[in-house]
């Protein structure tokens, strides 16, 4: 249900600002109105019998549809420059209803090695129990793909940047080979926005957002999209995967806070990812650290591919610290400016330690296993000054460095057989 194409054409910030409303049918109001209500009234029964049945595009209950959630849709959809979009409460909610809509019993799921805890926790606990099977495969080589897929892969999912170790995959090449062998391809865009990198463009029939991270941008909500190549299959998640399988529906007044962060999201993102790069380079020359994931980096082994699907780098970066877990932990702990915690896309700087804070339960062998090292931490590098934040990150790395020498100086000599290193898989 989506709203009259008000300023339809226009650059992105312009269509991120003004797309679907006129001040002018709404007596004037420059900001567009919350509409609260759950329930709408019909005229008569003829109408409300032609909701029910789809036949108008009118209102009658928020669980479907809603105003003010509809503006956001379709600002989501032009962004993204899909052919529709739905809303929900949150990224999960999103990614479980749309996956709900798209599967059926005995249908499989190939998915990238790396993803979202919660996400892998809902392929392989939520729809693994009701039939469907879930393999995982490396998707950076697009080979792995083509090997993997099968008469009953119905859907090809993955997350590029893939959370929290900044792994790419190459979207168009991923969605011909699913594609001709009749599968669909789902993607977690929630690192890029639709500023940074548009799936649908490249292949993809589903890109799906946690709204709560930089398109809200201000870690004040919790909200998620998906936005459709398809029109029928966004009608099938609103009318399915939504109303009835999750019911994870977005509030208006998260909408409105979502279309607030809109209106700066390409201001906000030039910034953040204009800080990562410095900050990437920062950490790159320091010796605390092992590794640097960032896609800005020239040393990146997917530099090229990022340069050839997104618009700019990013703000998320991850690296490996030299002494692993322990490593991760002194750097964590040193932090000053930085806030500890997790989500990431906020105005503020936010660093976790998968390791010890959301990979904690997992066995260092399931961590590897996922590509996430003992000693990676993640950094959501926010809009505060530059120079601040390397001076806070640099003596975090100085202190951990220096702590982990002291503990080696005064270590006791391992024995022959002992296994060298303690220290994280590069």
């Amino acid at each position: 249900m989506a709203q009259a194409p008000h300023h339809s054409t226009g650059g992105f910030s312009t269509r991120a600002i003004h797309y679907g409303y006129d001040p002018a049918e709404h007596q004037g109001a420059l900001v567009p109105p919350i509409h609260t209500s759950a329930t709408y009234a019909f005229p008569d029964v003829a109408y409300g019998a032609r909701c029910f049945a789809g036949e108008e595009s009118g209102y009658f209950y928020t669980r479907i549809a809603n105003p003010t959630l509809a503006l956001l849709e379709g600002r989501l959809a032009s962004l993204e420059q899909g052919a529709g979009a739905v809303v929900f409460g949150s990224g999960m909610g999103a990614i479980t209803a749309t996956l709900w809509s798209m599967l059926e019993p005995g249908d499989e799921v190939l998915a990238d090695l790396t993803l979202y805890g919660c996400t892998f926790s809902f392929l392989h606990h939520g729809l693994g129990r009701f039939g469907v099977t879930v393999r995982h495969v490396d998707m950076t080589d697009p080979a792995n793909v083509a090997a993997a897929l099968g008469d009953k892969t119905r859907v090809v999912y993955f997350e590029t940047p893939a959370n929290p170790n900044m792994r790419l995959v190459d979207i168009a090449a991923i969605a011909a080979l699913a594609h001709a062998r009749g599968a669909k391809v789902v993607v977690d865009n929630t690192y890029c926005t639709p500023y940074l990198q548009q799936p649908l463009l490249l292949g993809a029939d589903v890109s799906v957002h946690s709204m709560t991270k930089y398109l809200g941008g201000h870690g004040d909500l919790t909200a998620g999209a998906a936005v459709f190549a398809d029109a029928e299959l966004a009608q099938r998640v609103r009318l399915y995967g939504l109303k009835d399988m999750t019911g994870a529906v977005m509030s208006a007044q998260d909408a409105h806070l979502v279309m607030r962060g809109l209106k700066t999201l390409a201001l906000r993102m030039d910034r953040h990812c204009q800080s990562a790069q410095t900050v990437a380079e920062f950490l790159a020359a320091h010796p605390a650290t092992a590794a640097v994931h960032y896609p800005g980096l020239a040393t990146f082994p997917q530099h090229a591919l990022a340069r050839r699907q997104m618009r700019q780098m990013g703000g998320m970066i991850a690296f490996e610290l030299q002494g692993g877990l322990q490593a991760g932990v002194r750097f964590m702990d040193a932090l000053r400016l930085v806030t500890r915690a997790v989500s990431l896309g906020d105005a503020e700087t936010l660093a976790q330690h998968p390791a010890s804070m959301t990979h904690s339960t997992y066995t260092p062998e399931e961590r590897a296993a996922h590509g996430i090292s003992e000693g990676l931490v993640r950094l959501s590098v926010g809009l505060e000054d530059v120079g601040d934040l390397l001076a806070d990150i640099g003596q975090a790395l100085d202190l951990a460095l220096a702590l982990g020498r002291a503990g080696a100086a005064s270590a006791p000599a391992a024995p022959a057989a002992a296994v060298p290193s303690c220290s994280a898989p590069a």
